[in-house]
């Protein structure tokens, strides 16, 4: 990060620029895998050291709200991929269930039908969209912990970013960089994200699934090395992460090991593929749900008979 600021000051008003806004992005992206294994106590031996260096990473070094994520990543672990519990998986610009596609109606259901393709290409806004929901959160009447703290640590952190990459930078090359910046980071959070629940069965709200099932069959892990296991920030083990969510990093190979061969041993479904294939999946699984926002007179076969 240091590095990257005295890019910033070496390269000033040159269009190499965009270059160090990739650079953050990723960095940004980084500092957010940190803030989520300090959010689930992978870090240090107590809660509330883990919980200050997850407060700090993710306001004041990537610029979203610790209580935010704390309090949406909770209800995703305790029901992933469950019907109207899991807020991974409700309808939003994207839709997760044919009920959702089908209530579409305009502009909705036309993009619903492509919403598999317009998936990635729509990540680009998602940076932008993290920051707006750290500000909606602590600005909300609802409860938020350490809301005075948050407030001040995402004001510094945002505002004076963009203050100095305005005062820094020609006004035109000020907007090309916090926009490639934010293109960066949405993209690379939400591709590592994407990948290990999407496309994966989803558990209605009333049924009753014991915990071991309800963590793997939901989950997808993520084949590859050590560079996939920096790449995912350690999301590339996805259900052993969801078994073991205090696990830190460094561990979950080893106990995705015995994880599998507990699973095969009493014929429970281990999904495995690697990074391509697995957003192959999703985009796959996002154009079929959409195919219910389909007029239904817009038959191929209805629409012959009827020329």
């Amino acid at each position: 990060m240091a590095g990257a600021w005295v890019g910033f000051a070496l390269l000033k008003g040159t269009w190499y620029e965009l270059i160090i806004a990739a650079v953050l992005g990723l960095l940004f992206t980084q500092y957010a895998f940190l803030a989520h294994e300090a959010s689930h106590r992978q870090i240090w031996e107590s809660g509330r050291a883990n919980d200050s260096t997850g407060r700090i990473l993710a306001d004041l070094f990537v610029g979203i709200s610790y209580s935010w994520w704390m309090s949406k990543h909770s209800k995703h672990h305790a029901s992933p991929n469950t019907v109207g519990k899991d807020p991974d998986i409700e309808p939003d610009f994207i839709v997760f269930q044919e009920e959702s596609a089908r209530g579409l109606r305009g502009l909705g259901r036309v993009l619903a039908r492509r919403q598999g393709w317009l998936f990635f290409p729509v990540l680009i806004f998602e940076g932008l969209n993290l920051h707006l929901h750290a500000f909606k959160t602590v600005f909300s009447r609802g409860k938020v912990d350490k809301r005075a703290l948050e407030i001040v640590l995402l004001a510094v952190r945002n505002v004076g970013y963009v203050a100095v990459v305005f005062s820094v930078l020609p006004l035109g090359m000020a907007f090309a960089f916090l926009g490639f910046q934010l293109a960066v980071f949405g993209v690379y959070m939400g591709s590592s994200f994407a990948p290990n629940h999407k496309g994966m069965p989803q558990i209605p709200g009333g049924m009753k699934v014991d915990f071991l099932r309800r963590q793997v069959l939901t989950s997808r892990n993520i084949r590859g090395g050590f560079g996939m296991n920096v790449y995912m920030g350690g999301l590339n083990y996805q259900i052993e992460h969801h078994l073991f969510p205090s696990m830190p990093r460094p561990h979950l190979k080893r106990a995705g090991e015995i994880v599998r061969e507990y699973c095969e041993s009493r014929n429970i479904v281990y999904t495995q593929a690697n990074l391509f294939e697995s957003y192959g999946i999703v985009v796959r699984y996002l154009n079929r749900v959409g195919l219910a926002a389909r007029d239904p007179f817009d038959c191929p076969a209805a629409a012959a008979f009827g020329r």
